[in-house]
């Protein structure tokens, strides 16, 4: 199974239906259009949060699923899958990779714990790292892919309009491990560039997904 899903989601776009909290896109039967209009354009898996989002999205399409749960949780400051409970929840849900954050921080349960809970379950576990030694500990523990998703994240608010951080993936390359990049690839041309420099795959946001958000770049250089 591991290499299957490896195998088809390799050199593809992931396309991240993830719309702005509580806006207009904010609702199922919106993120399950989105993931069915992604793979009109040819990509080769959606990230999804939410239970009932990835539940719907799963009876609908036949691309592989990252999926993940976004919950504040008082005195932490990790968002993505921080529980045990959400890793069931994604389980029960139908995801083929679960995400979680991997960065080093004051956390409910050990990273340890929710990657053997995915990997238990035989699904693939997707670390989201901000820096190369989340990456290490992540392979250590087992993750199945290694991302660059909180690069630019822990400490400050990146913006959309940022640039990624290539030379990341270089560093992540040289760990002999499934490199996704993520996080501000938000043209085709940076999404080539992450390739090049060895990313197996790249999950692209709110540059297609979020019309706000792209909308609000547009407004913003016209008003210069």
């Amino acid at each position: 199974m591991r290499n299957n899903i490896l195998k088809r989601i390799k050199n593809k776009i992931i396309v991240s239906c993830q719309p702005n909290e509580r806006g207009p896109q904010d609702k199922t039967n919106i993120i399950v259009s989105m993931a069915k209009t992604a793979i009109l354009g040819g990509c080769g898996g959606v990230r999804v949060e939410g239970e009932k989002n990835i539940y719907e999205v799963k009876k609908n399409i036949s691309i592989p699923i990252i999926g993940i749960i976004k919950r504040d949780i008082p005195k932490y400051e990790v968002r993505i899958t921080p529980l045990l409970t959400d890793v069931d929840k994604i389980i029960s849900s139908g995801a083929d990779i679960i995400a979680y954050d991997a960065t080093i921080r004051r956390r409910p349960f050990p990273t340890k714990e929710i990657v053997l809970k995915i990997k238990n379950a035989n699904r693939l576990a997707m670390a989201d790292c901000a820096n190369l030694n989340d990456a290490k500990i992540a392979i250590n523990e087992g993750a199945d892919i290694i991302g660059t998703t909180l690069s630019g994240y822990i400490g400050k608010i990146a913006k959309d309009t940022d640039k990624p951080n290539i030379n990341l993936i270089r560093q992540f390359k040289k760990l002999n491990s499934f490199v996704m990049a993520e996080g501000r690839y938000n043209t085709p041309d940076l999404a080539r560039k992450a390739i090049l420099e060895g990313a197996d795959a790249v999950t692209i946001g709110s540059a297609i997904t979020r019309i706000d958000n792209i909308t609000s770049w547009f407004v913003r250089e016209i008003s210069k």
